[in-house]
């Protein structure tokens, strides 16, 4: 048996066929599906249409549109503190000034000399505050009417101008 194993060569290592090493190889794929994962990205951000972003006044509106269905479900003195954070809140934004921290009465002296605000939406918004202020703070037995003035007042204050009486 010894002279069988002598005539058997020994197995050879197996051989490299590719002519380029794995980390070539690697590295290639990496790149191209990168630069795959970029078009897409680009393409899409490219082809995706912009959103118009609306307007102190528009979305103003559309807070007070979207409440008005609650007139009839909610008490007047929760609805009177929801049309009241919307018209705070637009008046912030649309004209800057720091009305969520003041109370009614420093924002009405605050504004009484603001040329921003013609006489009309003064004496509204004042208007406006006073029976917001009637019903959180005084407790005044409000009615559904009520909230639909306080509605309507804001509503008319957004779009500019003075209420139409009815």
């Amino acid at each position: 048996m010894m002279v069988l194993a002598q005539a058997l060569p020994d197995i050879a290592p197996p051989v490299l066929y590719s002519l380029v090493p794995p980390w070539i190889i690697f590295v290639a794929s990496l790149i191209a599906l990168t630069i795959i994962g970029l078009a897409i990205w680009y393409g899409r951000r490219f082809f995706r249409k912009k959103e118009a972003a609306l307007s102190p006044r528009e979305r103003a509106l559309a807070a007070l549109n979207g409440i008005e269905t609650e007139v009839e479900k909610n008490p007047p003195y929760q609805f009177s503190i929801r049309v009241s954070d919307i018209l705070r809140r637009y008046v912030m934004e649309q004209f800057d000034l720091p009305m969520t921290r003041q109370t009614s009465v420093e924002f009405l002296n605050a504004i009484a000399s603001a040329a921003n605000f013609s006489d009309d939406e003064k004496t509204l918004l004042a208007d406006f505050l006073n029976r917001c202020d009637l019903i959180k703070f005084a407790r005044y037995e409000a009615t559904t009417a009520d909230s639909r003035l306080l509605l309507d007042e804001a509503r008319q204050f957004v779009k500019g101008g003075a209420l139409v009486p009815a």
